[in-house]
């Protein structure tokens, strides 16, 4: 019989350390690129393609989405400032029939799994297509003065103040209302450049910098931008934690800081002086939980190769917050040079476990993974082999649950059950279960609801076993332990 160790043997037992790797996909709803497969579908379908997603990502042990819910100041929740998706719809502003909440339900759904939940949000962009059909209550109606027309979109003017409130409150309205674990921004903030004419066209926010300048601003205008958006990222992420300290912040840039940084690396654009972002001052001021850098090239040749990249991304990162770089699943289907192949792709994952100070990967996109392309999503379940829980984020907290209470019992089908409950009312994230038999240990990771794990197969035959609970930030309790007594 298995029986709770007093805590001198715990302390000659203990249980081998958990693997950490994050593992995420992202889910873009943008143009129904990866969910729903297309707008104006009942909800009955909606749902039941969001719990397809869930349990391909469930199935192959990953542990993260990233989902987008505001891809164009609209949403795919129920949202009191903006408007239905017309992604979810077919029209903006439509309510989905039966009415329910798409956010709510991935949450719920993601959780049961043991799937933790990134809300994706876009920070400036209003429309996709400047002709598209917008609601009557859409930003680009109710606030023309704040939105430019650059290219194909509609884009809020991030050198007004009043661009950045309504992502903020957008953001707050989030956190505040969905039990959400992270919230997510991509690589758009002043839009990449558009080319006319062999030239590239200036982003229309002339007035703005007049207006600045006039107060007495004393920055040129390049500056001027970048400091627009390193306000955003610094005030979303004290807003986020003011909120919902365990929510995390992460971005997912342009995979390349600057062109010649490493030495080595060529780019088409400078994100720095183009897209005015300057993401490694955002990750070393510690305005980013994580940093999902687009690494979407593959590991050969050296002018644009994802391990040297991979390793300066890590080596910049001086407040040792978490390096995750995204995936170019998306290029597995396509023909011609920029084509990559499922092996290129498991071999960059070796490579970023390889690569000390690199925890994680995020998979870029969803579809791919579904329709199983080159067998990709074979060829990760054996690249999955091994549950792995999130990387624990001590600079958020780094106090540890209390040790759980566990027992061991025989239903009346004689199976062996391990019942277990906090001792504590930290939130938890999840629950780590190991078994040891004939010396070797196994792992499963349960969601936090639940409160007991079945013991069968060989794990019927286990001399000890060990309960970890997991907090909302990764932190790991003291095991309980249960052993066999002779």
């Amino acid at each position: 019989m298995l029986t709770a160790q007093t805590a001198p043997e715990e302390e000659i037992l203990r249980a081998p350390a958990p693997a950490r790797e994050f593992r995420g996909v992202w889910v873009a709803t943008v143009n129904n690129l990866d969910w729903p497969s297309r707008p104006g579908l009942p909800t009955e379908q909606q749902q039941a393609e969001l719990l397809a997603i869930l349990d391909r990502v469930a199935a192959l042990r990953m542990n993260a989405i990233v989902l987008q819910v505001r891809p164009e100041f609209d949403a795919l929740y129920q949202s009191p400032y903006e408007p239905w998706s017309r992604y979810l719809t077919g029209r903006q502003g439509r309510p989905p029939a039966p009415l329910w909440d798409p956010l709510a339900f991935a949450v719920e759904e993601a959780h049961r799994r043991g799937i933790e939940l990134h809300a994706w949000v876009n920070p400036y962009r209003a429309a996709f297509w400047r002709d598209s059909l917008v609601a009557s209550n859409h930003v680009t109606n109710q606030f023309q003065n704040l939105v430019r027309q650059y290219g194909q979109y509609l884009w809020l003017d991030p050198g007004l103040p009043e661009s950045r409130a309504f992502t903020l409150r957008a953001v707050v309205d989030i956190v505040r209302r969905y039990d959400i674990d992270g919230i997510h921004i991509d690589d758009y903030f002043y839009p990449y450049p558009e080319i006319r004419g062999g030239a590239r066209v200036d982003f229309p926010d002339g007035a703005a910098y007049e207006t600045y300048r006039r107060s007495g601003g004393p920055l040129e205008k390049s500056d001027w931008r970048r400091n627009n958006n390193d306000e955003m990222v610094r005030e979303l992420y004290a807003t986020v934690k003011a909120e919902k300290p365990w929510v995390k912040l992460g971005i997912s840039p342009f995979g390349i800081w600057r062109p010649g940084f490493p030495a080595t690396t060529t780019a088409g654009i400078d994100q720095h002086e183009e897209l005015f972002a300057d993401v490694r001052k955002w990750l070393n001021e510690g305005w980013l939980d994580y940093v999902a850098p687009q690494l979407y090239w593959p590991i050969q040749p050296a002018e644009q190769s994802y391990p040297v990249l991979l390793k300066w991304w890590v080596e910049e990162n001086l407040k040792a917050r978490e390096v995750w770089p995204g995936l170019a699943l998306y290029k597995l289907p396509i023909t011609g040079p920029r084509k990559m192949s499922a092996t290129e792709i498991v071999q960059q994952i070796e490579l970023t476990r390889a690569q000390p100070g690199a925890r994680g990967h995020v998979l870029f996109n969803a579809r791919v993974l579904m329709n199983n392309v080159e067998r990709v999503a074979d060829r990760l379940a054996q690249t999955y082999r091994e549950p792995a829980l999130i990387p624990a984020m001590p600079w958020l907290d780094s106090i540890a649950p209390g040790k759980p209470v566990a027992s061991i019992a025989i239903d009346s089908l004689e199976t062996k059950v391990v019942r277990f409950v906090p001792s504590d009312a930290k939130p938890l994230s999840a629950w780590f279960v190991q078994a040891r038999v004939d010396g070797a240990w196994s792992s499963a990771i349960l969601p936090s609801a639940e409160r007991m794990y079945i013991l069968s197969g060989p794990e019927s035959h286990a001399d000890a076993i060990s309960v970890t609970a997991v907090d909302r930030v990764g932190n790991l309790s003291p095991a309980a332990i249960l052993r066999r007594t002779p």
